[in-house]
């Protein structure tokens, strides 16, 4: 009998601390390059009592919210629009391709001069990071529809658009929620990098503050704290996504199976 999913997860992440552990009671590596659990967790508290966990936290929250969210906002109808207008498509597929080469941060000297060191400019490294994971999904899943399932639809009278919302949207959702959940995790990835320069709070600068500082337990502890709530993110999603497509929810398990 197979044990079950959240038993497997709990009990390797046991046994990653265990060794996380062993590695640093038994001198395998330097203290100072790797302190012990109890020392990050000790950090771990002292940060959140203080209010300076909550504070990095919350900002970094927010800036991935917005960023994520424009993302799926612009990427999404804009996939939409390449699938079914071949002007369109003509005349922005070279640019967009171009772009989708360019790593995100390699544009942040550029987005710094253009939009200052504020908000906006930690904003627009995420909305780049996000957009063509989320845009390629969608456009793939489109591109895969049935061309006999659109067929069947205009034989039996729908418009245009009960095509999209009945057929071509239900069918290209597998590859829609593969982007949105790669999106997610390239959000987090951006905001590190964004908040490494010209930053006074959020994770990532917590992070190469306690670098500067030679404080490798901050540094673990913000490592852990940016996982975990990457976990409890796409936890999230895909919750959200199995309430609103149980059939979806229903067909990927079957293909874990």
């Amino acid at each position: 009998m197979s044990l079950p999913r959240p038993l497997i997860a709990a009990a390797v992440f046991a046994a990653t601390a265990c060794l996380w552990w062993a590695a640093s009671a038994f001198g395998w590596i330097n203290a100072f390059l790797l302190p012990s659990p109890q020392k990050v967790a000790r950090t771990l508290f002292e940060l959140a009592q203080s209010g300076a966990l909550a504070k990095h936290t919350l900002v970094s929250l927010q800036r991935v919210a917005l960023g994520y969210g424009m993302a799926v906002a612009i990427a999404v109808p804009l996939a939409v629009v390449f699938a079914f207008s071949t002007l369109v498509r003509n005349l922005l597929e070279p640019l967009l391709e171009f772009l989708r080469q360019i790593p995100p941060l390699a544009l942040m000297p550029l987005l710094m001069l253009w939009l200052g060191i504020g908000e906006t400019q930690k904003v627009g490294i995420i909305i780049l990071a996000c957009f063509f994971p989320i845009f390629l999904g969608v456009r793939g899943g489109i591109a895969q529809v049935d061309a006999k399932l659109i067929e069947v639809g205009r034989v039996c009278g729908l418009s245009r658009s009960d095509i999209m919302r009945r057929i071509v949207l239900p069918s290209s959702m597998p590859s829609l929620v593969v982007g949105l959940r790669i999106g997610l995790g390239y959000s987090w990835r951006a905001l590190v990098g964004a908040e490494l320069i010209a930053s006074s709070a959020g994770l990532g600068y917590m992070i190469v503050d306690a670098e500067n500082l030679a404080r490798t337990d901050i540094v673990l502890a913000g490592i852990l704290v940016i996982g975990v709530i990457g976990l409890l993110a796409d936890l999230a999603l895909k919750a959200s996504i199995a309430r609103a497509a149980p059939w979806l929810a229903t067909d990927l398990e079957m293909a874990r199976a």
